[in-house]
């Protein structure tokens, strides 16, 4: 995937390996893990292996993944967002996790509606899922003023023992 997006505030752009040590925040932080099944690796070496085994592996199997969003006005990486492609539900979802400090800002609704553009744009779907925690009111308030709306609720195995909610969102 080689597929870069500019919002006003954000740059879209595929994962590297390079983004490791970036991205441990993402996937330790206890905030910013707390609706998505708990921390994952704390080192660089198991953080590079989900950058291998999701986005990278993603980009190589469907053509697309999550993107690495860049903060435009310094670079940083601060998150992602973008498209997942879930074969337990054998339909793509958007999904986003950004850094605490950039919470409450509407990134996640900037980065969301540029995936959907790149969803529906580019990529010729015709509709998205969202799967969202019951308990994350924040997700919910995004995916709703994206247009989603609440489908069903479901059994998710990273999140043992919850009904996530499933929202979906049309495209056409």
């Amino acid at each position: 995937m080689r597929t870069i997006i500019e919002t006003e505030r954000l740059r879209l752009r595929p994962f590297v390996e390079a983004d490791a040590e970036a991205y441990v925040p993402l996937v330790t932080d206890p905030d910013v893990v707390r609706y998505a099944g708990g921390p994952g690796p704390d080192t660089l070496e198991g953080v590079r292996e989900i950058l291998r085994t999701a986005p990278l592996a993603d980009y190589a199997r469907y053509g697309y993944g999550r993107f690495a969003c860049e903060w435009k006005a310094s670079g940083e990486l601060i998150g992602f967002s973008g498209l997942k492609f879930l074969p337990e539900f054998g339909e793509t979802e958007l999904g986003y996790r950004f850094l605490t400090r950039y919470w409450g800002q509407g990134l996640a609704t900037e980065a969301g509606l540029a995936s959907l553009q790149f969803a529906k744009n580019t990529l010729g779907l015709a509709r998205v899922i969202s799967v969202i925690h019951p308990d994350n009111h924040a997700s919910k308030r995004v995916v709703q003023k994206l247009g989603f709306r609440l489908e069903t609720h479901r059994e998710y195995p990273p999140l043992p023992g919850v009904q996530v909610e499933i929202w979906a969102g049309d495209l056409r």
